[in-house]
């Protein structure tokens, strides 16, 4: 059985070694290049078996932590060009490296500016599949990822994802429905360019802040890329509200593929990694309910704890309106240590029409 396995693997090694072209190319979403190989076959990548902070997660909503010292986000307003591509694995968006205007990201949980750098488009081939992170195990169409790297620190993303603090990643959940963003339209638009693997398609001046949903709500935790290498230095936040796509624009993006027009193997969707355990780390969100009922009787802000976070219809997450006169608190003058909830109540479905990402008052 030993001798099995060993030669087993010989041939997995050689295979892969064959195999033209960078380790970029080669892993998938899913056979012997999918996610569990990632860390056994590259050892650059070994985080992505032996870490134990990986993402994506799942958004526990009995166990969030309200924390007041979270701000809100910052994005600049500048508009970017970059280049939309198909690279095999997913579909992503990367700004000019010469750009006159760089987006800057600041604020929330950052104690960086942070300076943006590509987008990733993670979606299923139907609607009940399609999102990385999930809300109490339910996962949304799809899920676009903006990443930023620490520019007051390191000097390019290559650096800086090796490096603490190194990226952000904010995740905004993609539902099929209205309004549509028009702006979004921009990448949309230039689906149908990039069927193939390589394909790319330059994108001029997208008003990136304009992409983002109406909202300052958001949930945040210290995770890792979800894609190979699998580096814990990422800062996560998720926003309260999702983004709406058309079903004709889901259904453009349904139509990419994996491979090269001559041989182009299976469609580019469910290009999602697995959700990966918590490991204790403390999801926390700037979801304030001290206007209804909430506030404390010090002047100093407060951590609240059993605040009975559930999924909501019109946010990700609610709270019933019989908790909030039972709330406790905890009053700090400086951020305390991170408690986690442990009321629990049941979920509704986040597939419902008007499903959003965070947390609303039912």
């Amino acid at each position: 059985m030993h001798q099995c396995s060993l030669f087993i693997l010989v041939l997995l090694c050689v295979s892969v070694k064959d195999i033209s072209g960078s380790w970029e190319e080669w892993w998938t979403y899913d056979g012997i290049s999918g996610p569990g190989f990632w860390g056994l076959i590259n050892p650059q990548w070994s985080m992505c078996n032996k870490g134990r902070r990986q993402s994506p997660v799942n958004i526990e909503p009995d166990k969030l932590l309200f924390d007041p010292w979270l701000r809100d986000i910052q994005f600049d307003k500048h508009k970017v060009s970059g280049v939309l591509q198909n690279t095999g694995q997913s579909l992503v968006f990367r700004v000019e490296k010469d750009s006159k205007h760089q987006v800057n990201i600041s604020g929330g949980p950052l104690s960086y500016r942070y300076q943006f750098e590509e987008i990733y488009f993670h979606y299923g081939m139907e609607d009940n599949r399609g999102s990385e992170h999930q809300i109490d195990h339910h996962t949304f169409p799809g899920e676009i990822q903006l990443y930023g790297f620490n520019k007051e620190l390191y000097h390019n993303m290559s650096e800086a994802q090796h490096k603490s603090q190194g990226i952000v990643g904010i995740s905004l959940m993609v539902q099929v429905g209205e309004p549509i963003n028009t702006d979004f339209r921009l990448i949309t638009s230039a689906f149908n360019k990039v069927t193939y693997r390589g394909a790319s398609f330059p994108i001029k001046h997208l008003p990136l802040s304009s992409l983002l949903p109406n909202t300052q709500q958001y949930l945040t935790y210290e995770g890792s890329t979800t894609h190979p290498g699998c580096w814990e230095t990422a800062v996560w936040i998720i926003f309260n509200k999702p983004i709406y796509i058309s079903k004709q624009e889901m259904y453009a993006l349904r139509q990419l593929m994996q491979g090269s027009q001559l041989t182009p193997k299976a469609p580019l969707g469910n290009n999602a990694r697995p959700v990966q355990p918590l490991h204790h780390r403390t999801v926390r969100t700037n979801i304030n309910f001290n206007k209804q009922g909430l506030q404390g009787s010090s002047n100093c802000p407060d951590m609240y704890r059993n605040m009975h976070y559930t999924e909501g219809s019109e946010t990700l997450l609610s709270i019933p309106s019989e908790t909030i006169a039972n709330v406790t608190t905890m009053t700090t003058t400086t951020p305390a240590s991170l408690v986690n909830v442990t009321e629990s109540n049941d979920l509704s479905n986040p597939m419902a029409e008007g499903a959003q990402l965070a947390v609303q008052k039912r």
